[in-house]
């Protein structure tokens, strides 16, 4: 699978999202937690929400409708009312491009 430079190592801040939009595919989080970076899916599960507008405390991410949370570097869903996964994907830096491997 190829890997894609989304944005520079330092655009993305410590307990926030930055959402990535690429042509023709759904909108990509980049999230760092504890120095590393992981990738997910920005839109929650449970609605039609960006996850980069939601509130992140450690490895968690909060939805800003209505409150169910993720686990940011597992994709998996935390509390209700998220019940589905979201999307996570592989990550790297290269220099000082965040790659985002995408099928």
């Amino acid at each position: 699978m190829p890997m894609i430079a989304v944005c520079r190592a330092d655009e993305v801040t410590p307990g926030e999202g930055k959402r990535i939009d690429l042509p023709g595919r759904p909108p990509l989080a980049i999230f760092k937690v504890d120095g590393a970076f992981y990738a997910t899916d920005d839109t929650c599960t449970h609605g039609e929400a960006s996850l980069c507008d939601g509130f992140v405390e450690g490895n968690v991410i909060e939805c800003p409708y209505h409150a169910g949370t993720f686990d940011i570097c597992t994709g998996k869903a935390l509390t209700l009312p998220a019940a589905d996964p979201i999307r996570t994907y592989k990550v790297t830096v290269d220099g000082d491009q965040v790659c985002v491997e995408l099928d």
